[in-house]
């Protein structure tokens, strides 16, 4: 699969694959292409994998990556959101329960172990798992055997274990919420995603890879011109990967079969943009020592200014905490009832999640 990436200095910029033949990620840097080879190491094995990385980065390509690649590739792929299940529920979502075996409990049911059967069983946001059922995850991990809630035959297991977290797991162990003996379980073969930040040559790549799924679904493309394309380079991507994503999908709404301009992004990447042009006239040390804004020129509220600059970071702490209203207002410490407030104020109380 090719894609075309235009500019406006010329039609195209360049063509590549947008699949790395061993394992379909997109990008040709130097991090990714060390990422890929470690995952082609290990992706015939049945050894279990931790996936370290920021929010956003793309945890589940690389376990869905893993499985497509691994001798377990007709098997199912299962994937497990351990923060997003209550913990009272979570045993019997990976073990499943029998009938009668709670209130609610009208009829027997497999768990996601069962369910994975012969494949893959991806545990995401693996931190996020409560000490008790990190003590029964790790007897299912050591002895391969487990039994259902309300049940007393002992199933066997046959899945290969992938798990992924955004969290410092060894500071977790230091603070006590997290297991040491379920985390060298677990970090049998790690593997650490790069932020999109430290992948630029990558950038306009997965923008393309973006826009040509977004045109398979109906939608108009749109182009770049070069100050856009550096201005996206220049940008620190906080929500990675999935920002970059969101970002694809809101201008091919806005501006659907349009040539785009750096004044058709977002104000908190306009102002990277900024920030490069004066790099280059200058030294670091003289872009710090004047001033990295300028007053507009009139006419101009400074109300309504202020308020799309909020509005920006909203939207930018809700990318990096996985769209987790509760998260988002821990980082930009706020209370999360002020978030919500806030998020109704400028229309945004339909973002996911908003009441967890």
């Amino acid at each position: 699969m090719y894609t075309e990436v235009s500019t406006e200095s010329g039609s195209t910029l360049e063509r590549r694959s947008l699949s790395r033949e061993s394992c379909g990620l997109v990008g040709n840097s130097v991090s990714i292409q060390r990422m890929t080879a470690m995952l082609a190491k290990v992706a015939k094995t049945d050894s279990t994998v931790l996936i370290l990385g920021e929010s956003g980065t793309g945890k589940e390509v690389i376990a869905r990556c893993l499985h497509q690649q691994s001798l377990r590739s007709q098997g199912p792929f299962v994937a497990v959101n351990c923060g997003a299940i209550p913990e009272e529920l979570m045993e019997s979502e990976l073990f499943g329960h029998e009938k009668g075996a709670f209130t609610g409990a009208l009829a027997a049911r497999k768990g996601r172990f069962e369910l994975a059967e012969g494949g893959t069983l991806f545990l995401d946001e693996i931190a996020e798992m409560s000490p008790q059922m990190q003590v029964k995850l790790l007897r299912v991990l050591q002895e391969k055997q487990f039994e259902r809630v309300g049940g007393a035959r002992v199933l066997v297991s046959n899945v290969r274990i992938l798990a992924a977290t955004h969290r410092n797991l060894e500071a977790r162990i230091q603070e006590g919420s997290f297991r040491e003996d379920l985390y060298y379980r677990l970090n049998v073969f790690p593997v650490h995603v790069p932020p999109l930040r430290d992948r630029p040559g990558d950038i306009h790549l997965l923008f393309a890879y973006f826009m040509d799924k977004l045109t398979a679904e109906g939608h108009l493309s749109v182009i770049l011109d070069d100050d856009s394309l550096r201005a996206l380079n220049a940008y620190h991507w906080p929500g990675n990967v999935r920002e970059l994503r969101n970002l694809a999908e809101r201008l091919a709404i806005l501006h659907g079969g349009e040539k785009l301009s750096c004044a058709d992004l977002p104000a908190r990447m306009r102002s990277v943009e900024n920030l490069e042009l004066q790099d280059e006239r200058q030294s670091l040390a003289a872009v710090w020592a004047e001033p990295s804004v300028s007053l507009p020129e009139p006419p101009f509220d400074l109300k309504l200014h202020l308020e799309e600059i909020e509005k920006e970071f909203l939207l930018q702490a809700l990318a990096m905490c996985d769209q987790v209203v509760a998260r988002a207002a821990e980082r930009l410490g706020l209370r999360r009832t002020t978030m919500v407030e806030k998020l109704k104020k400028y229309g945004l109380s339909t973002i996911r999640d908003m009441d967890h």
